[in-house]
């Protein structure tokens, strides 16, 4: 798969998930993303490490590597060969959820069979395993809400970043058109699931919930991603956005 494809695979499987973010008219269509986060999680068939390896020979170059104890996740930062958008991929640990949920996530993911490799992060209308009762999702978002949104849409992008200054805007006229549309910027910086960076102003928004039968039958109304924008705060340097998407202190080293 060349890596264009892929990019606009996974835009077209947002935007059809979401499509009040599809709706959205307040920028050029053709403007470009700062960055795509993407979700899985560490189980055999699913972890990072052989997606990572995907990735670079699409063109990718692995940049950075954090680790961020407190939300239990690992992540990698690809930076493409061009002006395109760069990825954040993060794998959601099981072993930091206590023994209840942890069972019960697993026991999903163990009903699946992995596709192949890049087909991980590109599901489309494919459900990646059963989904789980609505008392189960409740316990495992009390636990964790990645677990959770993990049990819901198995690994695949969980919401889109954009760069103000590559918008042509600032974030507060940006922000402001955005709640007009009926979208509302929450400034918590866990709230796209990644810890922010200081030196970037951020504005997570999360996309209309959605209506999804659970394993019982039931229907309930969920939110399953959102977009973000983010802006640096100093205007000096060449560094993209991305480059300082999340905080230093959460960085280690390559192996």
């Amino acid at each position: 798969m060349q890596r264009q494809e892929f990019v606009q695979r996974l835009w077209l499987d947002h935007v059809h998930e979401h499509p009040d973010i599809a709706a959205l008219r307040l920028w050029p269509i053709e403007a470009p993303a700062e960055y795509l986060a993407l979700l899985t999680l560490s189980h055999p068939r699913w972890a990072m490490p052989p997606l990572v390896n995907a990735l670079t020979a699409m063109g990718y170059t692995r940049k950075h590597r954090y680790a961020m104890a407190d939300r239990g996740l690992l992540a990698t930062l690809l930076a493409p060969p061009a002006h395109e958008p760069w990825l954040v991929l993060a794998e959601l640990q099981l072993d930091t959820l206590s023994r209840a949920p942890r069972r019960a996530l697993k026991s999903q993911v163990d009903a699946a069979c992995a596709p192949k490799t890049m087909e991980i992060l590109l599901p489309g209308d494919i459900r990646r395993w059963p989904m789980p009762s609505w008392h189960d999702y409740q316990a495992l978002s009390a636990s964790h809400p990645l677990a959770a949104w993990l049990s819901l849409r198995g690994p695949r992008l969980h919401h889109v970043g954009f760069d103000c200054e590559r918008l042509g805007k600032p974030l507060n006229e940006l922000d402001a058109l955005l709640y007009r549309e009926g979208m509302n910027g929450e400034d918590d910086r866990h709230q796209g699931f990644l810890p922010v960076s200081s030196l970037l102003d951020y504005r997570y928004y999360r996309a209309r919930p959605r209506r999804l039968a659970f394993a019982q039958g039931d229907e309930h109304r969920v939110h399953l991603g959102g977009l973000a924008l983010v802006q640096k705060q100093l205007a000096t340097g060449q560094e993209r956005a991305a480059e300082i998407l999340m905080p230093h202190h959460t960085r280690c080293e390559l192996g």
